[in-house]
């Protein structure tokens, strides 16, 4: 009898330090290790959160910040993509989307509250032909856990979860190419 007490402590001690682990990782999680398939991964997109703001918006109840790197940026600010040209290989787009919440201070104010994914964009004319020159990827973010994971088709909205997951919104935009936003004025 004692022996299975024994047994059934070590068990017991043995699940639970293996569900501590997996919440341990869940909650350190390195999304730079993340990849979608077709090769675009998180970590190529380093240091995102202090680019340089292009604009926001406002797109199905979601807040979002579209930011870029200096080489993207420097490219809207000759007049990419009004001008018909496009935009040089390594330009680089992050948009931030959260859910929404009323500023507890001032309720006439929306602002962000969870964050609900993060999408990016990349240039690069030889790796992505196939897609106008552009890399795409959606990293859904859990709102209980903090991990972000590829979009799916099972993500709102559903993602082809793949590099090329944004070419066919971005098609409508192909004289543009494929780009959506406007660098906001200052």
């Amino acid at each position: 009898m004692k022996r299975k007490t024994t047994l059934v402590i070590a068990g017991t001690l043995l699940m639970v330090t293996t569900l501590a682990s997996v919440a341990f990782a869940v909650s350190t999680q390195d999304k730079y290790a993340l990849k979608v398939p077709g090769g675009l991964a998180f970590s190529e997109f380093r240091g995102y959160e202090s680019w340089q703001v292009v604009s926001v918006s406002e797109d199905g109840g979601l807040l979002a910040v579209v930011m870029a790197n200096p080489t993207m940026i420097e490219a809207f600010k000759s007049g990419i993509p009004g001008n018909g040209k496009p935009f040089p290989d390594g330009s680089k787009m992050a948009k931030v989307h959260w859910n929404t919440k009323k500023l507890e201070t001032f309720p006439a104010a929306t602002v962000p509250a969870t964050q609900h994914d993060v999408d990016f964009m990349v240039k690069d004319s030889k790796r992505f032909a196939d897609s106008g020159g552009w890399g795409y990827a959606v990293f859904d973010r859990d709102k209980d856990t903090d991990a972000f994971s590829p979009g799916t088709q099972a993500s709102n909205p559903p993602q082809g979860n793949d590099a090329k997951c944004g070419l066919a919104c971005h098609t409508i935009v192909k004289g543009r190419d494929y780009v959506f936003t406007e660098y906001a004025k200052r």
